[in-house]
C-alpha cells in the first residue's frame, strides 16, 4: 500500500498546524511547529503565496487527509459516503473518520500516534467485541468494545502509552479502563465533541465544485 515516507514534521509545517504524526514528540517542546512555525524550504519564511479560495480549500483538505493517514482515493470515498448520510456532510465526514478502528485505538491511548495504531491493528493485536480485527478502516459502532489480545497486553509500547493516557487529551464519546486494557465507543460524536481544528465546510465546498 502506498504511504508517505518523507519527513512528517514538514507536513505539519506546510499546513501550519499540528497533525500529531510523531506521537509524544508533538506534545513536547521538540515539536517542529513550536520551533519553526513556517513552511519548509529555503524560502519558507519569506515566500509570498497568493491565498486563492481554491488554495485555502485544498490545504484544509490536505490537513484532514494527512491527519488520518489516508490516500486521496480513500478520503474521497469517505466524502461520498458522508454525502449520502443524513445530516450535515462535513460533520458526517469527521464522524466517519473518527469511527475508524486505528483512530479509536489512538484516541483510547493504546498508542501515541495513529500511524503506530494502524501498525498494531494490522499485526492483529486488537479485538473488537471479542473478535480479532486487522483492518485499520474497520468502522466501530456505539457500544463496541476494543480490547487487546491476551498475548499483546504486555507490549511495552502500549504500556508506556497508557501511562500517559489523559495527558494528551480525551474525548467524551469513549471510555477507557487502563487496568483492563480496554476501551468502549460510547456514542456517535457531535461536531463539537471532535477535537479536530478543521473547517470541514471548506472541504465540502471543494468537492462540491
Amino acid at each position: 500500500m502506498a504511504r508517505y515516507l518523507g519527513a512528517k514534521c514538514k507536513l505539519c509545517r506546510r499546513d501550519g498546524v499540528k497533525l500529531f504524526l510523531k506521537g509524544d514528540r508533538c506534545y513536547s517542546e521538540k515539536c517542529e511547529i513550536e520551533k519553526r512555525n513556517y513552511p519548509p524550504g529555503e524560502h519558507g519564511r519569506t515566500r509570498y503565496s497568493r491565498r486563492s479560495s481554491y488554495r485555502v480549500q485544498l490545504r484544509e483538505k490536505q490537513k484532514l487527509r494527512r491527519m488520518y493517514l489516508l490516500l486521496e482515493a480513500q478520503f474521497r470515498n469517505y466524502y461520498y459516503r458522508a454525502v449520502k448520510m443524513k445530516g450535515v456532510t462535513g460533520a458526517n465526514l469527521l464522524k466517519l473518520l473518527e469511527q475508524r478502528l486505528d483512530n479509536m485505538v489512538f484516541r483510547m491511548g493504546f498508542t501515541p500516534s495513529r500511524e503506530m495504531a494502524r501498525q498494531l491493528v494490522l499485526h492483529k493485536h486488537f479485538e473488537v467485541n471479542g473478535k480479532t480485527v486487522d483492518r485499520p478502516s474497520f468502522q466501530l459502532k456505539p457500544g463496541d468494545r476494543v480490547t487487546l489480545r491476551e498475548k499483546s497486553k504486555d507490549l511495552l509500547v502500549i504500556e508506556e502509552s497508557l501511562k500517559k493516557y489523559g495527558s494528551r487529551g480525551t474525548v467524551p464519546y469513549i471510555s477507557v479502563d487502563v487496568n483492563k486494557r480496554e476501551g468502549t465507543y460510547l456514542e456517535e460524536p457531535t461536531r463539537e465533541m471532535i477535537p479536530v481544528p478543521i473547517e470541514e465546510n471548506i472541504i465540502v465546498e471543494l468537492y462540491s465544485k
